[in-house]
């Protein structure tokens, strides 16, 4: 290959790397980036150097170049995604197989599942990281078979818009302008190399200036790809929640199944509840009488919207061997063990007893269950559920002391747990100010944490449950709940853990069940009214610690030995039942006890979620709309000329369709030597009359330059553009034409034109 291509292969591999970057807010760590660049490099520089062999062999711009090269490329991919992802039953550890293929396959197939699961900034798995490769590689493909095959560097930047729609559509909340830095760099550079091929092409300056030609018109265009992208948030349809996908939603859009059988996975500061009657949920049979909360999901992210899940990581299943969550070794403990199953329960996910030791559930395999070791979340992949279902579970109840955790030490202030679980966006005045009243710096994590604790259960200090809260006044949910003292288990547990943060110690929520009431053959019924919210507090050395702030009934009540509870609350009166007349709408509560209860109603067909195939319709209508722009405005140009009915305007359009085409016309001449040229390159296009109308538009064009002027259109003269225009069309391959039509090379012209024609002129002082 020549110096212009080569550079138009180092433009590519530089411009996809830089848009990679883009991809950096989705990510919590920069361990996507390597393999990214890995794809980049691998893709272009086998491209390259097939490219370079065949045209050693006097091959170039041959079949081998149109098709074998993508081949190539896309085998040289998968070898480098079967190297870092499935290197166990590869050739050598590299080469792949059909063995190692399949677990390549189903690395990627994890990833998908993980899209589903993780909401952003995503942990580094190893399906997630496949996925960020497999992508970056495509679009190098794509780049690189345009750019450096189609010789169109230019259209090739369009793939770096994909890159830019990634974080726009899975982030939540504003994007940092130098997201799409890298991109619009990216882009620039795109755009100098189209400018230096097209030039060396047509020989019109020496290699030592090619280097510096259109640098200015690139850094321009590039500022409008900054523009664009900051744009781009408009038309991208987003993610609720920073998800990857549709989130972790468990049945409707609220998080809620119609017949509420399944948790919110996000615990907002608010709520006006009823009570409609309880639905029967699990049943469990342990080999204990005073089994402990069974837990569901963790709360480890608190936002300015409430609590909600973080990033769950899927890489361990059910299956997986020795302990799935183990307790520290220092902490006493007793094993528990229990049957559980599902009756209406219908969840992704799967209730257990905290510390699980190890879990079984009937009639799945243990891969489509994911154990996220960190939250002791277990969570179902592929749409896997409880409904019908039974388990089982070994745990390993840990069973601090009172001296043990006053003797726990605080953390490192750089420890990752301390860092990840006291962040906390800013808070209201008032809810600081009542840290710092309760607490102080001097005390141990055990003296803050049980400030804050008996602050909240000791009924001197006003607090109630109510599933009627009237509206505060201060405009923050968690400053109103302090301020009115009544509320439910989601605002005392989410109250409690903003507070231990605040106060510097870790803390967590968890949404769960009580363990039911006892039933005559000694197995306990779980129903919609044990549904329940509390805190998770750690301890150095003791690890994750329940705390419970919420008055709940004492039959409920799951006793902590190391966090006595105050006196339960006066009965509170029942709120009005909604009348058998009124239709039943489905609806997800908690009742006057603390219970999450719904109005038992079927499980009815969602049909077509209009609103997500709306959003993405709407989203892809616009960026197809934006691909056409460029046709449109050449169409429209078009028109404009040849509606002036003028020699100068038609030998202008065929001039812009030339250059479109790609068709090497001399700069400067006069008509008759532009005409001769028109006809030495539509001669074999096979179009009847085209050298007597290329005669004709020369005519016209040296009479309109040369002879007297004239208000008289010439005659013939639309018939002869329309003439040369097929001519020129036929004279090239398809794929110029189609080129020509969506990416008409003279618009970038045209407008470099305007932009030099535009500059302010230089000030002079006057004499």
């Amino acid at each position: 290959m020549n110096r212009a291509r080569w550079g138009t292969v180092l433009a590519v591999a530089a411009a996809l790397c830089l848009g990679s970057l883009a991809l950096t807010p989705v990510y919590a760590t920069g361990a996507w980036l390597p393999t990214a660049v890995l794809a980049v490099l691998t893709v272009t520089a086998s491209g390259a150097l097939l490219r370079a062999a065949t045209e050693r062999m006097g091959r170039a711009d041959s079949v081998v170049g149109e098709l074998v090269v993508p081949l190539v490329q896309i085998a040289a991919l998968l070898t480098l995604l079967t190297w870092v992802f499935a290197p166990a039953r590869a050739l050598l550890g590299v080469l792949p197989t059909p063995s190692s293929t399949a677990d390549l396959l189903e690395v990627l197939a994890t990833g998908f599942g993980q899209i589903r699961e993780q909401s952003t900034p995503v942990l580094p798995l190893a399906g997630l990281l496949s996925l960020a490769a497999l992508l970056v590689g495509t679009l190098t493909l794509v780049v690189d078979l345009v750019a450096v095959g189609g010789r169109q560097p230019a259209a090739g930047g369009l793939a770096l818009l994909v890159l830019c729609c990634v974080p726009v559509a899975t982030t939540t909340g504003d994007v940092s302008l130098l997201v799409f830095l890298g991109p619009a760099l990216g882009l620039a550079l795109l755009l100098w190399a189209d400018q230096r091929l097209r030039l060396a092409g047509r020989q019109r300056s020496g290699p030592g200036a090619l280097a510096g030609t259109g640098a200015l018109p690139a850094l321009r265009l590039g500022a409008v790809a900054v523009l664009a992208g900051l744009l781009a948030p408009l038309v991208v349809p987003t993610l609720a929640e920073g998800s990857l996908a549709a989130g972790l939603g468990t049945g409707s859009g609220s998080g809620v199944s119609s017949t509420g059988t399944s948790l919110d996975p996000q615990a907002a500061l608010r709520g006006q509840l009823t009570q409609p009657a309880p639905v029967d949920l699990l049943r469990v049979e342990a080999d204990v009488r005073d089994p402990a909360y069974l837990r569901a999901v963790a709360l480890d992210r608190y936002t300015d919207e409430g609590w909600e899940i973080g990033a769950l990581d899927g890489d361990r299943s059910l299956a997986s061997t020795g302990e799935l969550v183990p307790v520290p070794g220092t902490v006493p403990q007793r094993e528990v063990q229990a049957t559980i199953s599902a009756l209406a329960h219908d969840d992704r996910f799967l209730p257990l007893f905290a510390s699980v030791g190890t879990a079984a559930v009937d009639d799945v395999d243990g891969e489509d269950w994911q154990v996220d070791v960190a939250s002791g979340t277990v969570f179902g992949r592929d749409g896997t559920r409880t409904a019908g279902r039974t388990w089982t579970e070994t745990a390993r109840e840990a069973l601090p002391t009172v001296d043990q955790l006053a003797a726990s030490p605080a953390l490192p202030a750089d420890d990752p747990v301390q860092q990840a679980f006291t962040a906390l966006p800013a808070l209201d005045p008032r809810v600081t100010d009542l840290v710092d009243e309760l607490t102080s710096p001097a005390q141990s994590p055990d003296q803050r944490v049980r400030a804050i604790y008996d602050f909240l259960t000791d009924r001197a200090n006003g607090f109630v449950y109510s599933l009627r809260t009237e509206p505060g006044s201060t405009g923050d949910d968690l400053a109103d709940f302090l301020e009115l003292r009544r509320g439910y288990c989601e605002q005392y547990a989410g109250a409690m853990a903003v507070l231990v943060r605040a106060a510097g110690v870790p803390a967590r929520v968890v949404l769960g069940y009580t363990p039911g009431r006892e039933q005559a053959d000694g197995a306990r019924l779980v129903t919609t009214a044990d549904a329940h919210a509390w805190v998770e507090v750690f301890y150095d050395g003791l690890g994750w610690v329940p705390f419970d702030p919420t008055p709940i009934a004492g039959v409920r009540a799951v006793e902590l030995p190391w966090a006595p509870r105050a006196d339960a609350p006066p009965q509170q009166t029942q709120a009005p039942a909604v009348p058998t007349s009124a239709p039943a709408v489905p609806s997800a509560q908690l009742d006057r006890d603390d219970e999450f209860v719904p109005v038992a109603t079927p499980v009815t067909d969602r049909g077509l979620p209009w609103a997500v195939i709306a959003a993405w319709g709407g989203g892809s209508v616009g960026l197809l709309a934006l691909l056409a722009v460029p046709a449109v405005l050449r169409a429209a140009q078009r028109r404009r000329r040849l509606a002036t009915g003028g020699p100068a305007s038609a030998w202008d359009e065929l001039l812009a369709l030339a250059v479109d085409l790609d068709v090497p016309l001399r700069s400067t001449g006069t008509p008759r030597q532009l005409a001769d040229d028109l006809v030495a390159h539509t001669g074999r296009a096979g179009v009847a009359g085209v050298g007597s109308a290329v005669r004709t538009l020369a005519d016209a064009l040296q009479a309109d330059v040369y002879a007297p002027p004239s208000s008289d259109p010439t005659p013939g003269l639309p018939a002869a553009v329309r003439v040369v225009e097929t001519a020129l069309r036929r004279s090239r391959p398809r794929r110029a034409r189609v080129r020509a039509r969506l990416l008409p090379a003279s618009l970038l012209a045209d407008a470099a034109g305007r932009l030099r024609d535009h500059r302010p002129a230089r000030a002079t002082n006057p004499a």
